[in-house]
């Protein structure tokens, strides 16, 4: 049975109703662009064919019933009472109410199930799914009339605001905006965006989870962001009109940021080159050329470990045994670092060959187990017409 299926079957069998509203939302991967979102530079997610799939239907008072399919729990709540919940998983949907009711677009209650199978901790972001899924199948349902990128930072609030987590706008972006086989380029500066063909004939992304969970991520991410803002003051005293990375050079770095440290001067060097290197892939998607796309992968990722220092052994470890592996197109660590996943594009017909070769090599060098999970990219978040 697919998992629409599954949640609309639990659905009836909990409210003995047959007929709710399906929406599935998609969890996101990032091909490159990593650590340029909070500098306002580009980004270059896609959706893909894991997902979150929700069950709604409208109540006529004002009590919020939700059932989580995959923990097998359930929450009872008021619209009158929005709180945070000890569950946690709530949070996701309650947040997103919270927002619809501060920008006056008054839901009504309703009944909820939802399930999904996207890895929990890889990278994903089930969060945003969760919370895409939420905004459109209110809006569907109450006819409240919110246009994609509304619901968009509408769900990013939720988490900022109710969940407390600082994430940027990415994950709900690409979880809303996805389309099947192309990825999008978005800008950090003013959310403008296009779409940029990826043909996946004969490709899967191959994301090699490397189960390392480094407690480093957090503070160090602050530090990262901190070193960034100190190259942009350095260059500001000269240029008042620069904002951020996004509006400097290697040039004014080389002027400007060197002389006045090594370690800030390479915090911002990678930032300025990743900008460069993702418009530079997007027009190699443009003529279809993926073996040069895959090469800045790779050479994003020794960005990441050399010149921004938040990768770690376990991911190195994991880009350098397929870097000389003809069916690997391109990889690299993926995410804030210091653990989670490394993104690959893989041909098809060597995935399992690949993950059977990584598997021992990694459980003997790092003493972890690999997981892997294959994806391709799908369309944005959307009904489901069961």
């Amino acid at each position: 049975m697919s998992l629409s299926s599954r949640v609309k079957e639990k659905f009836k069998t909990v409210f003995a109703e047959s007929e709710p509203l399906i929406v599935r939302s998609p969890g996101r991967v990032n091909l490159i662009g990593e650590h340029t979102d909070y500098n306002n530079g580009f980004v270059l997610p896609a959706a893909i064919n894991k997902a979150i799939y929700m069950a709604v239907s409208p109540r006529s008072d004002k009590e919020l019933h939700l059932v989580s399919l995959d923990l097998d729990r359930t929450y009872l709540g008021s619209l009158d009472k929005l709180e945070p919940s000890p569950m946690h998983w709530p949070d996701y949907l309650l947040g997103v109410v919270q927002q619809l009711q501060g920008a006056r677009h008054v839901p009504g209650g309703f009944n909820c199930v939802f399930g999904g199978d996207i890895p929990l901790g890889a990278g994903m972001s089930s969060s945003a799914a969760l919370e895409c899924a939420t905004a459109f199948a209110l809006n569907e349902m109450f006819g409240l009339k919110l246009d994609p990128l509304t619901m968009v930072k509408l769900s990013q609030k939720a988490e900022n605001k109710f969940v407390g987590v600082q994430c940027g706008i990415m994950d709900q972006f690409a979880s809303m905006f996805g389309r099947r086989n192309h990825v999008i380029r978005l800008d950090c500066q003013n959310l403008d965006y296009t779409y940029f063909p990826f043909n996946m004939d004969g490709i899967r992304i191959v994301l090699l989870d490397s189960n390392v969970k480094h407690s480093l991520a957090s503070s160090e991410y602050n530090t990262r962001r901190q070193q960034c803002e100190a190259g942009v003051r350095l260059v500001q005293a000269k240029h008042p009109r620069v904002k951020s990375l996004r509006d400097i050079d290697l040039e004014m770095l080389d002027k400007y940021v060197a002389p006045a440290g090594e370690l800030v001067y390479r915090r911002c060097r990678y930032v300025v080159e990743e900008n460069s290197r993702l418009l530079a892939a997007t027009e190699d998607l443009q003529k279809g050329d993926l073996a040069a796309f895959g090469q800045k992968m790779f050479a994003t990722h020794e960005g990441l470990s050399r010149q921004y220092e938040v990768s770690c052994e376990e991911l190195d470890f994991l880009v350098q045994q397929v870097q000389d592996d003809p069916a690997v197109i391109g990889a690299r660590m993926m995410g804030g670092g210091f653990g989670g996943c490394t993104i690959n594009l893989v041909k098809e017909e060597a995935i399992d060959a690949l993950v059977e070769r990584l598997s021992p090599v990694y459980r003997q060098a790092m003493s972890k187990e690999l997981k892997a999970y294959v994806a391709r990219i799908e369309d944005g978040t959307s009904i489901v017409n069961s």
